[in-house]
């Protein structure tokens, strides 16, 4: 067996210890019908949830098609669902990303926008940071001549314990180059993913 396999099932069952551990102290039977299962099941979603962790963005757009263009309008892609989990309780936070960029000479395929949100949501995180990475790597690696990202998203921390507002929605944004240079531009992003009705 190699040692990074060892490695990999010395964690897990730690993981699993962990949960069988966290569940007695909070008062319950590990061992009773409902629960038995439970250590390895977070086990598995925890590896699920986190899994942007093993995933590099640099691996992401070194594979990616990129084609000249001399498109250079705004490209958007909006309403992209993320589901991320807050550093400071372990508490799910979800919503809906916006990404803009105006290309300056090339464009890349639509779907690795969406695949870069994921990367950078399935880790352990706050909604501001998570809104700066995206924009950041998206710029970083198409170079651009701006990059908008606008990201809403609810709290279950603060919906479901502390204020305890379940309508709460958090609103952050990253504007780069042009978008944030230029009002009209960024006045022109914001007003396109206000259309329709962003949920």
């Amino acid at each position: 067996m190699k040692m990074e396999e060892v490695l990999e099932q010395k964690s897990k069952a730690g993981i699993a210890e962990l949960v069988r551990e966290l569940l007695t102290i909070l008062g319950e039977d590990p061992d009773r019908e409902g629960l038995a299962k439970t250590p390895e099941r977070v086990e598995r979603s925890l590896r699920f949830l986190t899994q942007g962790y093993q995933e590099n963005p640099e691996a992401l757009f070194r594979n990616a098609r990129f084609v000249s263009e001399r498109y250079d309008e705004m490209v958007l892609v909006k309403d992209i669902d993320y589901f991320s989990n807050c550093e400071h309780h372990l508490i799910p936070f979800f919503g809906k990303c916006h990404v803009a960029y105006i290309p300056d000479g090339k464009i890349v395929g639509l779907s690795k926008i969406p695949r870069l949100v994921e990367i950078f949501s399935r880790r352990l995180q706050v909604q501001e940071r998570l809104t700066c990475q995206i924009a950041e790597t998206l710029q970083e690696y198409l170079k651009p001549k701006g990059v908008a990202v606008v990201m809403e998203a609810q709290h279950l921390c603060t919906m479901m314990r502390g204020v305890q507002k379940q309508n709460t929605k958090m609103v952050t944004s990253s504007m780069l180059g042009t978008f944030r240079s230029d009002p009209k531009t960024r006045m022109e992003f914001l007003s396109l993913i206000r259309e329709g009705g962003s949920r």
